[in-house]
Parts: C-alpha cells; sequence; structure tokens
C-alpha cells in the first residue's frame, strides 16, 4: 500500500516507521511535513497513494484546509484520508467528517498504543477495495 503521511513532528514520523518496520509491513511511505508539500507530491503526476494519513495542526496550512482542497478536486477527492491527531476537539471531528474523512484517529501518548492502533488502521486499511481518482 502506498501511504501519504502528512505530519510536520519527526517524532511522529519515526513513531510511523518504526510501527511498519516493526511490523512487517510492506507499505510506501510518502512524507509530507505541511500541506502545501502534500498538495505538490499529489499534483506531481506520479503515483496516487491508496490513502492518506493526516495531522490537523501544522504550519502554514492546517489539516482541516488541507482536507478542504482535496476533497474540492475531481481526481483527489476519493483518497480515504485517515486524520491522526491530538486534537480532541468536537468541532474539529465533525467539521473533518463534513469534509469527507475516511477515519478519525486519537494519537495515544504511550508508544505501544500507538502501535496498536496503526496496526489497527494499516489492516483495515490494507483490505479494502481501493478507488483511485
Amino acid at each position: 500500500m502506498n501511504i501519504l503521511f502528512i505530519e510536520d513532528d519527526m517524532i511522529e514520523t519515526m513513531k510511523l516507521k518504526r510501527t511498519v518496520s516493526k511490523l512487517q509491513l510492506k507499505h510506501k511511505i510518502t512524507e509530507a511535513k505541511n500541506g502545501e508539500e502534500a498538495l505538490d507530491i499529489l499534483k506531481s503526476g506520479n503515483t496516487l497513494p491508496d490513502i492518506i494519513l493526516l495531522d490537523l495542526n501544522m504550519p502554514r496550512m492546517s489539516g482541516i484546509e488541507f482536507l478542504s482542497i482535496l476533497k474540492a478536486d475531481d481526481t483527489l477527492r476519493y483518497l480515504p484520508t485517515i486524520v491522526l491527531t491530538t486534537s480532541e476537539n468536537r468541532a474539529d471531528l465533525l467539521e473533518c467528517y463534513r469534509i469527507g474523512i475516511a477515519g478519525y484517529v486519537i494519537k495515544p501518548l504511550k508508544y505501544e498504543d500507538y502501535e496498536t492502533k496503526m496496526q489497527s488502521v494499516l489492516n483495515y486499511w490494507d483490505n479494502n477495495e481501493l478507488v483511485k481518482g
């Protein structure tokens, strides 16, 4: 599975890579540090990701701003986007689902809990029939 991981925190990026490696998953992870960089990657003409893992709190362009642009694009709108965030703000949750996310996951503090959650998320999407735009 090709994953676009949009996250500005290097520790969170290392946690995802460590989890994928530890679980011996063969997923290809493309990193973007913010929404602008992610849009450049998506519009580059390269292969589209199977899923997008998106942090909400980022510099330059928030995750919600990125989602709004993504879901307005006729080609990119079908990419399943899962929000990975520390935000338990109900307004954020509702806005993300209104825009059209595929899931909303609160990042746990303990690494073991993070690993368990990410394994569930990645297994679920690995078994789904995915549609490319």
